[in-house]
């Protein structure tokens, strides 16, 4: 070894003396090609102990995984060692993770997202015996957003269509036909839907740089163009009507242009409005300043306090009338004060009464919120981000969080958001309280503009449980309409049309028809 940080498991197997460090965070993995995702993921167990030693996977067993190219184990090792966080290298060149793992006896082993799901078999093993020593399992929180081996790819397009093959085959082995699913969006009578939440109003800027500014180090833009669009819970509304739902949508707004353009545009999209005015508020604006499809800043336009006792009377007349013919009700909470603790009591007394399904979406990673509010609903769908923030667990697998999350909430049914990772849906079985997990990859490498992803697998989600669809089912025609909605500058609308060239283009290229 050229380093005195590398060492070989079959030296530490033999070695008489004892293991010098003796408070570290143990990593594994085969670091192929050094990048951000790996420096996140060694900083992360930086935050559990001083001292990280690293289990580098041999060429031995490299040659036996998934992996198409790597480099020698021996340069691996030099670049993992180079780096001034990491203080040990160790190869395994004589065994697995478990056999290092039974030497070191690690307080904390610190893994990648990989092997709570494709790879948790690997790592299994040496998992049980470190916790059998009392030590702690670190699963990374999700900030990777790629492996090494895609960096090898030679095209975006190519890592797209292996997400595609990989969400048919997670298809395939439910039973599920991608082709059938979408047909029955359209197949029917339409379902009907009651969307409730806070409005946004969306603005983009469109500016064209200029350069710096002579008085102070800020970059000038010129104002080129700018967009209004509907936001918040409006949009998903819009989304479910998109789909073919009837939707009718209750919110409070401002008394002000933007609840007026809010309204009219509704209407168009084909939604029913329901709009109870306050004039202690303006409806939310969002202003995003952008040169080309790149996001400068955002500028917010709010007030966030909880509307009067006197509309909160108001907008619960309009539930218990509204979803009298409702198949499901939608909760979208961005935390701005039309969703108060009332509110939430007296939706989950409708739903029940009505025996219509409870959805509720709750987006608060930039607000003060906690998804735990919404108890014993049909599906809740936080990110990751809100479900660890709602337990104040940064720790646990997610597995665990699930779990405990479905536990606190009573909620039937959980989907967690992974951003550029897709989504995981559990679902329990009513007669054994087993939780069933399914994992979805996310069908876009290449996102436009990621602000109507949540909103339009959502509104996809609820029209196809009101159609028929299993859960599962629902969420897979949830991310191929993410999958378009993404691919265009502002929360649009996706049809079932755009829905269905979707499947058939990505079929073509990934079989080659």
């Amino acid at each position: 070894m050229t380093t005195k940080k590398i060492l070989l498991l079959s030296d530490l197997v033999d070695a008489t003396t004892e293991f010098d460090l003796k408070d570290y965070s143990l990593c594994f993995g085969h670091f192929n090609i050094i990048h951000p995702g790996h420096l996140r993921y060694l900083q992360t167990a930086r935050l559990h102990n001083e001292k990280i030693v690293v289990a580098l996977e041999s060429d031995k067993q490299l040659a036996k995984s998934s992996v198409g190219d790597w480099f020698p184990e021996g340069e691996r090792a030099e670049a993992v060692a180079a780096l001034e966080i990491v203080d040990k290298v160790i190869i395994l060149d004589s065994g697995y993770l478990v056999d290092l793992v039974k030497i070191l006896e690690p307080r904390v082993l610190v893994l990648g997202r990989e092997f709570e799901r494709d790879r948790a078999n690997e790592v299994a093993e040496a998992i049980a015996s470190v916790r059998i020593v009392g030590g702690k399992i670190i699963y990374a929180t999700g900030e990777v957003r790629f492996a090494s081996t895609n960096l090898f790819a030679a095209r975006q397009d190519e890592l797209e269509l292996e997400k595609w093959r990989s969400f048919e085959k997670s298809l395939t082995a439910k039973g599920i036909e991608l082709d059938d699913l979408s047909s029955r969006l359209t197949k029917g009578d339409s379902s009907n839907l009651l969307i409730i939440g806070d409005t946004i109003v969306d603005q983009y800027i469109a500016c064209d740089p200029v350069g710096m500014s002579a008085e102070a180090p800020v970059v000038v833009v010129k104002e080129l163009d700018r967009r209004d669009f509907i936001g918040g819970a409006a949009i998903v509304s819009a989304h479910a009507a998109a789909l073919g739902a009837n939707s009718k949508y209750l919110s409070v707004t401002g008394e002000d242009p933007e609840a007026d353009m809010v309204y009219e545009k509704l209407v168009e999209a084909g939604v029913t409005p329901h709009l109870i005015k306050d004039s202690t508020r303006p409806t939310t604006k969002k202003i995003r300043y952008m040169v080309e499809n790149q996001k400068l800043f955002r500028v917010s336009r709010l007030k966030e306090h909880s509307i009067s006792k006197e509309l909160e009377q108001k907008l619960i007349g309009k539930i218990w009338e509204l979803a009298a013919s409702a198949d499901a009700i939608i909760v979208s909470d961005f935390v701005y004060g039309v969703i108060t603790p009332t509110i939430v009591d007296e939706l989950v007394g409708v739903a029940k009464h009505n025996n219509i399904s409870l959805l509720g979406d709750l987006q608060c990673s930039s607000q003060i919120g906690n998804v735990t509010k919404f108890n014993d609903f049909f599906l809740i769908c936080p990110t990751e981000r809100e479900a660890r923030i709602a337990l104040a667990n940064r720790d646990d697998s997610i597995e665990y969080i699930a779990n405990l999350l479905m536990e606190k909430t009573r909620c039937q049914n959980l989907i967690i958001k992974l951003g550029a990772e897709g989504l995981i849906v559990y679902s329990k079985d009513n007669s054994s309280e087993f939780i069933h997990r399914q994992h979805f990859p996310s069908l876009s490498t290449t996102p436009v503009d990621v602000t109507g992803a949540g909103d339009s697998m959502l509104a996809a989600v609820a029209v196809g449980i009101t159609k028929g669809l299993s859960l599962v089912e629902a969420a897979a025609l949830g991310c191929c309409v993410s999958a378009v909605a993404v691919q265009r500058v502002g929360n649009i609308q996706v049809v079932p049309d755009e829905l269905s060239d979707l499947i058939q283009k990505r079929k073509s290229k990934a079989y080659g028809w």
